[in-house]
């Protein structure tokens, strides 16, 4: 096979690509063919491919695979080795699943060492197969081994195949690897890119979907008109006494009983304040004293009353309580009054504790409720421990402050709240509070260095359903006036002025309200709203305007691309507005 510039190596399902690669280093070919078996499980690395390309471009050599597998075609499209589906196709690089490579137009490069008779411009015209040479078989080719070759695709002799078959066969034979052969041109491939196709359909379908939208937005969603009547009006005033009854299941039009719901809220607060009394918790002082009575009239043989147990006695400021019973007995005297003495001395025990209560002997004392009776005596055993304690005037201070940082305004805010919740029309004026409940956490003369005061009210408030206030006072509004001609254009209710009229008993409450209602012209909004809908502003101005007691209209579109009336009568408000000759 010297003597030839391609060479046909067969490779078996077995081969490694080390063998693989000594068949093909060891051809004396420039241009080898590589016919390869069905399922060749060593081309299926893209690994294998690159060291197969990377071996042969040491050695100076060209490959051709020959396949049909389409598994093979993108990983040798990867690595840019040509491929041919039989010895007579024409070679070229497959298409990869990523891009299309293009091939440049022109290149410049040494042709490729052969045989002195090989004309690479001319052989590349030539199936692989015929340039192998018949009766020459490769290496790895016996004898009675023969490939049929397909005429359709083998070109007539003299001609160059067409096309891009034609330049790759041309590349093959001139050695290069995705170049064409020096002084020829080649054409880049246009491949379509289905990624930016795909792309591009789905950013279409996305901004198709987007303008819809805007568009339900624009002329759908966001218009609205508001059309400002303004009418011949007057104005009545109305006031009515109501019972807000929250047992009641249903108006009474006839009573003014409404059917109410009251929200409760408890809200608790404290209140530290510092103990600021004092007692001497040491031991109290005991001791006795000697009671005499005198009777200076009366019978002199009838004895003074007994002193009980319990009395209190005084000296120096101190009281002392006697814990025994004194009776006396035995008379005499001078001047007609007579002393009786006790028949015993009598134990005492100072009220509180403390050293001061120690008293020496032959102090006076006073006994209380009785000044015919005197003592003497003397105490001892009083100690001093002087402790802090809680007086009454702390709570006081305590409950005071409390009652001065009281801020009722956000407790009146939920309570409102939770009855706008419920669908009710909160009527303020019924807002109380209970009577505070205080609780001191240490009683006044305990031992303790604070004390804490908790003072806890319940806030309550009415409500009732809007629609049966509005009832009662479109009944009240509409003894004034004349219906037919008439109709009320706005009945006063949130400009409404409660007052508690009583308390009430139990369950109900009894408020009286006072308004100023609106008159104009009998004008129905609800049936008008379909009568403009769809018309521009001057159709709209033109229909109400020649309606008995409008003096003027006003028809304002938002967003300002509106031009005319929204379609749903949702959107459409009607104002009516006094006449400024009022």
């Amino acid at each position: 096979m010297s003597g030839t510039s391609k060479d046909v190596v067969y490779v078996d399902v077995d081969d490694e690509i080390t063998g693989i690669i000594d068949k093909v280093t060891s051809s004396s070919a420039k241009v080898i063919a590589l016919v390869l078996p069905k399922r060749a499980s060593v081309f299926q690395s893209i690994v294998n491919m690159k060291l197969l390309k990377k071996r042969a471009e040491v050695a100076k050599k060209h490959i051709v695979l020959i396949t049909s597998e389409a598994s093979l075609m993108p990983l040798a499209g990867n690595v840019g080795l040509y491929v041919a589906k039989t010895l007579q196709s024409k070679p070229e690089v497959p298409e990869t699943l990523a891009a299309v490579s293009e091939l440049p137009e022109e290149i410049e490069e040494a042709p490729l060492a052969g045989p002195e008779d090989f004309d690479a411009g001319k052989e590349s015209t030539t199936p692989v197969g015929q340039l192998a040479g018949p009766g020459e078989p490769s290496v790895n080719q016996s004898p009675e081994e023969t490939v049929e070759l397909d005429n359709s695709e083998t070109p007539a002799s003299g001609q160059a195949p067409k096309g891009k078959d034609g330049n790759i066969a041309a590349l093959a034979a001139a050695g290069g690897s995705g170049k064409a052969a020096k002084g020829g041109k080649g054409k880049k491939l246009k491949v379509p890119n289905f990624n930016r196709f795909r792309k591009l359909l789905v950013f279409g379908v996305l901004a198709l979907i987007l303008l819809i939208v805007l568009w339900i937005l624009a002329f759908r969603v966001l218009p609205k008109a508001t059309v400002d009547i303004t009418t011949q009006t007057s104005n009545v005033n109305a006031s009515l006494n109501l019972t807000l009854d929250t047992s009641a299941t249903a108006l009474d039009t006839t009573s003014n009983t409404v059917p109410a719901q009251t929200q409760q809220q408890q809200k608790s607060n404290t209140e530290q304040a510092p103990a600021t009394g004092k007692k001497n918790e040491g031991d109290k002082a005991t001791g006795s004293v000697t009671m005499s009575a005198t009777k200076c009239g009366g019978n002199p043989f009838s004895f003074p009353n007994d002193v009980p147990a319990g009395t209190g006695i005084s000296a120096n400021g101190l009281t002392f309580i006697t814990q025994a019973n004194t009776a006396f007995v035995g008379s005499g005297g001078s001047g007609g009054c007579f002393t009786y003495s006790a028949t015993s001395n009598t134990p005492i025990t100072a009220q509180s504790g403390g050293s001061q209560d120690n008293l020496g002997s032959g102090t006076s004392f006073t006994v209380a409720g009785r000044s015919d009776v005197t003592a003497s005596g003397s105490t001892n055993g009083g100690t001093d421990n002087i402790v802090t304690v809680v007086q009454q005037s702390d709570i006081d201070g305590a409950e005071a402050k409390l009652k001065n940082d009281q801020n009722t305004d956000a407790v009146k805010q939920q309570l409102e709240q939770n009855l706008q919740n419920n669908s009710l029309y909160p009527i303020e004026v019924t807002f109380h509070a209970s009577k505070p409940n205080i609780s001191p956490s240490v009683q006044a003369g305990s031992q303790a260095g604070s004390v804490t005061v908790t003072e806890s009210i319940t806030y309550t408030m009415f409500g009732a359903k809007k629609s049966d206030l509005q009832k009662l006072l479109d009944n009240s509004i509409n003894k004034q006036i004349d219906t037919n001609k008439q109709s009320i254009q706005d009945d006063g209710l949130s400009q409404t002025s409660f007052s508690v009229a009583n308390s009430g008993s139990g369950n109900s409450l009894q408020v009286s309200l006072q308004t100023t209602a609106t008159i104009g012209p009998h004008i129905d909004a609800n049936s008008l709203k379909p009568q403009i809908a769809g018309k521009k502003s001057g159709d709209v101005k033109s229909l109400i305007g020649s309606l008995p007691g409008v003096t003027n209209v006003q028809v304002h579109y938002s967003p300002f691309w509106v031009g005319s009336a929204p379609g749903n009568t949702g959107k459409i408000t009607i104002k009516f507005e006094k006449s400024s000759s009022q």
